[in-house]
């Protein structure tokens, strides 16, 4: 039998080569969440109406992200694997149907968001005003979807290199275009929100178009790297030659990927309706939410990059056949996600009464920030287990597990439980968002017992 050190403790070869992969993606994260933050306190500065708007907008976007995220990294687990395998044409193939799919996803959102968005933004706004004024809240939603809509081309493109990127191996570039980005989103929105340096005043217009405008530049600059390396990457070579997919490949990426965007989409959505339940409690809530969701993002880069870790490094050992390897590798990564997650997490709770002070919003939309923050701080070590989990039974290509333990779960425990408390009793928002995550000890549970018994340990290219 291992001891606990030899078990969940790494040597210096394995936190090199886990820091490796890591460090890039935090690193890009880290920056991209930060500048966020500043966005937020930006837009923040113009008043409630004008946050809690961009707020639901983005709380709409979150769906569309996840959806392409779901979509993508479900064939990814291929790419990984065909990588680990050194089957360059397999990664063509895959980078092909990402393409596809990238663009149905895209195209099917846009339209949803141009026919139904005044609706689905009036969705958010059924509770108190809380001294606000919901229907300026309505206007600026929209006036900030009808032009964050634009950029929904660079991040189809954009992410169709990334993604292919950071499976074989590649994350530095990946950083390196996100840290441009969104410093060309925090540059362009000083100028357009405010109107500085002779640009004109937008308000919650020039956010949105700092945000799309930076998609585009991080786009190019992946696409720019890919081409003028793709003699070294060399599953760059001819990727457009065709955009042809064998139909059997087809098949086995659309069975095994499927259930992960049909996961990710519902776990968005699920998302999207506990963020509507809790807005009943009024624009306050809306307002504190957004606060505390912008910093949580920020302090969850401890754990968030060790999950893209288990996908990347485990994936790439179990397409080479090293099933041992992998569990191993993947023991130390869940260990070491949730230890730095708890430290970073008794950060968080102290310093939670200190960020929302830097917003334009009323004293208890600042309050019920503060409240939301400790909780979130209280459960990031159970955030951090189960993300890993996740991502670990999902390396093996066991998506249909992956469905029933995450979005079936948000869908069938967190939200009713969400809706019951926020409709029927007279909780503070805040409690009733620690009950709803009390309920994830069950999901902590099950992903323990799947990881260990080596559900996941699976090749699925060769």
């Amino acid at each position: 039998m291992k001891t606990f050190r030899e078990k969940f403790i790494g040597d210096k070869a394995f936190y090199k080569a886990l820091f490796a992969v890591a460090i890039p993606i935090t690193i890009q994260n880290g920056i991209t969440n930060f500048v966020s933050l500043l966005d937020n306190i930006m837009v923040g500065q113009l008043g409630t109406e004008q946050m809690s708007g961009v707020a639901i907008v983005n709380q709409l976007m979150f769906v569309y992200y996840l959806c392409m995220f779901g979509g993508l990294s479900g064939v990814g687990i291929f790419t990984a694997q065909y990588f680990g395998c050194g089957d360059d044409e397999g990664i063509r193939h895959t980078f092909r149907y990402k393409f596809w799919l990238g663009v149905v996803i895209s195209s099917i959102v846009a339209a949803v968001l141009l026919l139904f968005g005044e609706n689905l933004i009036g969705l958010y706004l059924n509770g108190s005003s809380d001294g606000g004024d919901l229907e300026a809240t309505l206007m600026y939603g929209e006036q900030y979807l009808k032009v964050i809509l634009l950029m929904f081309p660079a991040m189809c493109i954009g992410q169709l290199y990334t993604t292919t990127l950071r499976e074989c191996g590649e994350t530095f570039v990946p950083m390196v275009a996100g840290v441009v980005a969104v410093f060309i989103n925090l540059s362009f929105n000083y100028l357009l929100i405010y109107g500085k340096f002779g640009f004109p005043e937008m308000g919650v217009r020039g956010a949105a178009i700092a945000t799309a405008l930076s998609r585009y530049v991080e786009m190019l600059i992946v696409v720019g790297w890919a081409y003028a390396h793709r003699n070294t990457h060399t599953y760059f070579k001819g990727i457009f030659k065709t955009l042809r997919v064998p139909v059997a490949l087809i098949k086995k990426f659309f069975i095994t990927g499927m259930p992960i965007l049909i996961n990710e989409g519902l776990w968005s959505a699920g998302i999207a309706m506990l963020t509507q339940a809790y807005s009943i409690r009024g624009l306050n809530v809306v307002a504190g939410q957004n606060i505390s969701s912008t910093i949580n993002n920020l302090f969850n880069i401890a754990f968030i990059a060790q999950g893209d870790a288990v996908a990347i490094i485990v994936g790439q050992y179990l397409g080479s056949g090293d099933m041992e390897k992998a569990r191993d590798t993947d023991n130390k990564i869940i260990a070491f996600a949730i230890m730095s997650s708890a430290l970073v997490a008794i950060l968080m709770f102290f310093t939670a009464p200190l960020f929302p002070r830097f917003y334009n919003t009323t004293d208890e939309a600042k309050l019920i920030a503060t409240g939301f923050l400790m909780v979130q701080a209280i459960v990031m070590p159970k955030d951090a287990l189960l993300h890993t989990c996740y991502f670990t039974i999902r390396a093996g290509g066991k998506t249909i597990i992956t469905f029933f333990f995450d979005s079936v779960f948000m869908i069938l425990v967190s939200v009713p439980v969400a809706y019951i408390f926020t409709r029927y009793t007279s909780l503070a928002a805040p409690i009733v968002f620690a009950i709803v995550h009390a309920f994830d000890l069950i999901k902590c549970v099950i992903g323990i017992i799947l990881v260990k018994k080596g559900v996941w340990m699976k090749n699925i290219v060769s």
